[in-house]
C-alpha cells in the first residue's frame, strides 16, 4: 500500500467530487500528480473504509463503468442524479466532474 500522505491526498480529491457528478480513476490520478496511476487510485479507494467515509461511489473507470462486484454503486449514483447511457455506464459527457 502507498504511504499515508498519498492515500489522504487521493481521498481528499475524491471528497471534493460533488453529488450528481462522477470522476474517473485516471482523472483523480492526474489531479494527484500521478498521471499513470489510475489503478493505484482504485486500490486506495477499495480500502477507503479504513480511513473514514468518502464518496468513492463517484469514481468510475474511463468508460463510465462502475466497479465490478459493487451493484450499489450505480444505485447511489442514480439517486444523486448522475446520468447513465443506455448501456448502463455513467454518461461522462453529461455527468463528469470538472474541477476548477
Amino acid at each position: 500500500m502507498p504511504d499515508e500522505k498519498l492515500i489522504y491526498e487521493i481521498l481528499s480529491i475524491v471528497e471534493e467530487i460533488p453529488a450528481g457528478r462522477a470522476a474517473t480513476y485516471g482523472q483523480v490520478a492526474r489531479l494527484a500528480g500521478r498521471e499513470k496511476n489510475a489503478r493505484l487510485v482504485g486500490k486506495i479507494l477499495s480500502k477507503s473504509q479504513y480511513y473514514g467515509a468518502y464518496p468513492c461511489h463517484r469514481v468510475v473507470n474511463h468508460a463510465g463503468r462502475t466497479a465490478p462486484g459493487w451493484p450499489e454503486q450505480a444505485e447511489l449514483l442514480a439517486r444523486e442524479g448522475v446520468s447513465f447511457t443506455p448501456g448502463g455506464n455513467v454518461d461522462l459527457k453529461k455527468s463528469q466532474w470538472k474541477p476548477d
